[in-house]
C-alpha cells in the first residue's frame, strides 16, 4: 500500500471563504443601485450616514483583497520562495524572534536501551531516534511531553512482505530515516539484514566483491505502530530522503556508489544511479527531478536527474563530505565536510560555491531552522552543537552536547533542537531570546565537561559513519 499524502491546495486556489468574500462588491453594488434608485425621494438620516460609511469600508477592504491576490498571482511563478517566506514570518510570530536571534539550553537528557545514530523530527509532534544495530529498535518519543511513545523492534518476517523464499525471523539495524509530509509514515533504511537469504553482515569497510547481502527500507505507520512494508534497495544503505512531490524515495547505498530510486506508489526500487565511494548525504531540488549526493570517500559532489538516471560530478569537494540540507526557498544547499572542519554553502540552480566557514571537529549531520535563518551543526570528536547564521555562516554560538554526537533534528513544533549522542543519549534543547534569564544562566554554565550526567559510560568502539 502507498503511503498518501494530503493533497495541498494551490497558491492559485482561493483559500476556504474567499469566495464569499470576493462576492462582497457584488452586494455593495446593489446596495448602491437601491439607494440611487430611492435617494431622491428619501433624506439622508444619521443613521443612514453610518451604513454608507461602513459599506465603504467594505468595499474598500474588499478591493485590497482582491488586488493583493492578484498580485500573489502573477508573482506566484516562484510558490516555494513565496512558502518560504510565510515559514519565516510563522516562526518568528511564534517564537517571538527569528531563530538566528535565539540562544540553546539544554531542556533535557534522554537516556535509557537507546545508541542513536541519527533523529527525525516528524513536524507534527513525533521524533524518532535509530539506533542501528547496537540495539536493533527505533524509539518513537513525544515531541511535547519529551515521553518515550514506543520503542520498535527491527525484527520482521520477510515472507509476510511479499519474500516468501525468505520466511522466518529477519533483523535490520535502523540508520535514518524520512517522515511523509503528513506525518502517517516514516521510511527507515536498515544497515544490514540478518536472517534468512540475507548474506554476510554490512559493514562501512566493505569492498565491491565481497558478499554483504541487499537490505531494505522499512516503512513505519505511525498510526499503528508497526512496520506495514518492505522495500529492498542496495548494500549498506545510509541516507534517506523523499522528492517534495511525495512519489519518490532516494537511498544512498553505501557498499554499492549507488543511489536507488525507489517508487512509492509500487512499493519498489525502480532505478539505481551510479555515484562514487560512499554516497552518503541527499537533497532533491523543488523541481522533485534533480538530486545532489555526496559520495564521501571519494571527496566528490554529484547532481542526478532522476528523470533521465544519470549522474553528473559537480565538483571535488574537501575531505569526507557528508552531509546536505535545502533551504527552505531551494535556493542554496548546504554540505558539511566532515574531513576538513567545514561548512559549505552551494548555489543550488549551478553547484557553485558561495562561501564556507569552520566549524567544530568532525561536523556531522545538520538541519536547518523552519524559517530558515539558522543551520545546527553537531561537531562529533568535539562533543558539540554548533548554531550558524545561514546567510553569513557565522557562527552564533556553540553548546556541549553529549559524546559523539552524530544526528541533528530541528523540530518544529515546539521549537527546540533534538541531538543524537551515538554514546546512547539525545539532548533536547530549547531556543530561547538571547537576553532571556535561561539564556544568561545557561552561558554562565557553559563551561561543564561531557558527557554530563545521565549518559551511559560504554560505547562501541567502531562506530559507523
Amino acid at each position: 500500500m502507498a503511503a498518501t499524502r494530503r493533497p495541498a491546495r494551490s497558491a492559485r486556489q482561493p483559500a476556504p471563504g474567499r469566495a464569499s468574500a470576493a462576492r462582497r462588491p457584488g452586494h455593495a453594488g446593489s446596495a448602491r443601485t437601491a439607494r440611487r434608485q430611492h435617494g431622491p425621494h428619501l433624506a439622508p438620516t444619521r443613521r443612514g450616514i453610518v451604513v454608507l460609511i461602513a459599506l465603504a469600508l467594505m468595499a474598500v477592504l474588499v478591493l485590497g483583497l482582491g488586488v493583493a491576490a492578484l498580485t500573489g498571482r502573477l508573482s506566484g511563478s516562484d510558490d516555494s520562495q513565496a512558502a518560504a517566506g510565510d515559514d519565516a514570518q510563522q516562526e518568528a510570530e511564534e517564537l517571538g524572534f527569528p531563530a538566528r536571534e535565539g540562544r540553546l539550553v539544554r531542556h533535557k537528557r534522554l537516556t535509557g536501551d537507546i545508541r542513536p545514530k541519527s533523529v527525525v523530527a516528524s513536524g507534527d509532534g513525533r521524533v524518532i531516534a535509530n539506533n542501528m544495530l547496537y540495539e536493533h529498535t527505533m524509539t518513537v518519543y513525544d515531541a511535547g511531553t519529551l515521553e518515550l511513545e514506543r520503542t520498535v523492534e527491527d525484527t520482521v518476517d520477510l515472507a509476510d512482505f511479499g519474500f516468501p523464499e525468505r520466511a522466518g525471523e529477519t533483523r535490520g539495524a535502523p540508520v535514518e530515516a524520512v517522515w511523509t509530509k503528513d506525518g502517517r509514515y516514516a521510511y527507515v533504511s536498515q544497515y544490514s539484514l540478518t536472517g534468512p537469504g540475507s548474506g554476510e553482515d554490512g559493514t562501512d569497510k566493505c569492498t565491491g566483491g565481497d558478499a554483504i547481502g541487499r537490505s531494505a527500507l522499512f516503512r513505519y505507520d505511525a498510526d499503528k505502530g508497526v512496520w506495514d512494508q518492505v522495500i529492498e534497495v542496495g548494500r549498506v544503505p545510509k541516507y534517506v530522503t523523499l522528492t517534495p512531490d511525495g512519489t519518490r524515495a532516494l537511498v544512498s547505498n553505501w557498499c554499492d556508489r549507488t543511489v536507488s530510486v525507489v517508487d512509492l506508489a509500487q512499493a519498489k526500487e525502480t532505478a539505481t544511479i551510479p555515484v562514487e565511494a560512499a554516497p552518503r548525504g541527499i537533497v532533491v531540488l523543488e523541481d522533485s527531478r534533480t538530486a545532489y549526493v555526496t559520495a564521501m570517500y571519494a571527496d566528490e559532489l554529484y547532481r542526478l536527474d532522476l528523470e533521465a538516471g544519470t549522474s553528473e560530478k559537480v565538483m571535488d569537494t574537501g575531505r569526507k563530505p557528508r552531509h546536505l540540507v535545502l533551504s527552505p526557498d531551494g535556493k542554496r544547499i548546504h554540505m558539511t565536510e566532515a574531513g576538513s572542519d567545514r561548512l559549505v554553502t552551494l548555489d543550488a540552480a549551478t553547484g557553485e560555491v558561495i562561501k564556507s566557514a569552520e566549524t567544530g571537529r568532525e561536523p556531522r549531520s545538520m538541519d536547518i531552522s523552519a524559517d530558515g535563518t539558522v543551520l545546527y551543526v553537531v561537531n562529533y570528536y568535539e562533543n558539540s552543537l554548533s548554531a550558524f547564521d545561514a546567510d553569513t555562516l557565522e557562527e552564533i554560538e556553540r553548546v556541549k552536547v553529549g559524546e559523539h554526537p552524530v544526528g541533528v533534528a530541528y523540530e518544529p513544533a515546539h521549537h527546540r533542537v533534538w541531538v543524537a549522542n551515538y554514546r546512547g543519549s539525545i539532548d533536547v534543547l530549547d531556543i530561547v531570546a538571547a537576553d532571556s534569564d535561561r539564556a544568561k544562566k545557561a552561558g554562565e554554565s557553559s563551561g561543564e565537561t561531557t558527557p554530563a550526567e545521565g549518559e551511559p559510560s560504554g560505547a562501541p568502539e567502531d562506530l559507523e559513519e
